[in-house]
């Protein structure tokens, strides 16, 4: 009887044992950038926050699993995902046809349009088109349209971009010829060239051109021009990763249509945007 209960013992130990590994196993590791406010960026303590790090952790609470988020540099994000460093990218990676190439995506989560960061008393503010929206991939003829309207009073002038972003190959196609157009590794870092007039004005994000409206030196700064998405802007926002991740996707996806259904997707980017970026599709 004491070697069966001290076998038992063992047994259950070592299932116990088993058990717990396997609930460490359960972990997602999500990259960000943490430099891209109020998307994702780095807080007080070197903490990251942001509408993407309350998201990440709803929807890992949704499938059951750790959330592990850590920070990388944008430029490096898809090889870095593809070298299988992270399990996943949520870092405002909009879901286009051309990253669809190397990656997979599950979404989107939210969906938002460019625009121009301009100061207030420059010409640039009065470029035509501010309040009206297009999208590329169903109003094409009338978005060029508007983009045309607007690029006289750009010739000559300095647009920033942030690198390897839509807005980058959007400036690419639609401005290049007619303005020079310089390229940073971040946002801050194009908002701060902008502030100094080492650039006559920012094309980025409508969410990251409001997070960078808040901040008390940007006061004499406005966001002007047609708001635009689809066709080369993407189809929204989303989670990224590696091709052939069918249980990794289905998990968030699921757990994306769960979060949109509730009203969590609304409220969260009603807490970091001041407006509702739920995809509508």
């Amino acid at each position: 009887m004491k070697f069966l209960k001290t076998a038992s013992l063992a047994i259950l130990g070592t299932a116990l044992a088993m058990g717990a590994a396997s609930a460490q196993e359960k972990t997602i590791k999500i990259a960000t950038e943490g430099a891209y406010a109020p998307w994702n960026f780095t807080g007080a303590g070197g903490k990251l926050e942001g509408f993407e790090i309350d998201l990440a952790n709803d929807l890992c609470a949704r499938m059951k699993v750790k959330c592990e988020i850590v920070a990388q540099d944008w430029d490096g994000i898809i090889p870095g995902l593809t070298a299988k460093k992270y399990d996943a990218i949520m870092a405002g990676m909009s879901i286009t046809e051309e990253r669809q190439k190397t990656i997979d995506f599950a979404g989107p989560y939210a969906n938002s349009p460019n625009g121009f960061l301009v100061e207030k008393n420059s010409p640039l503010a009065k470029i035509p088109g501010t309040g009206e929206a297009y999208n590329l991939g169903t109003q094409q003829a009338a978005a060029e349209k508007a983009i045309e309207a607007y690029k006289p009073l750009l010739k000559g002038k300095t647009v920033g971009v942030q690198g390897s972003t839509i807005h980058a190959n959007f400036a690419d196609k639609y401005l290049k010829g007619t303005a020079e157009i310089r390229e940073y590794k971040t946002t801050e870092a194009h908002d701060l060239d902008l502030a100094a007039g080492r650039i006559d004005i920012v094309l980025a994000d409508a969410t990251a051109i409001i997070g960078t409206l808040d901040k008390p030196e940007f006061k004499d700064y406005v966001m002007v021009g047609p708001s635009i998405t689809g066709g080369l802007l993407g189809a929204g926002v989303g989670v990224g990763m590696r091709k052939g991740e069918t249980e990794l996707k289905k998990g968030f996806e699921d757990a994306i249509q769960a979060a949109k259904a509730d009203g969590t997707i609304k409220k969260l980017t009603e807490k970091w945007f001041k407006i509702d970026l739920t995809p509508r599709s």
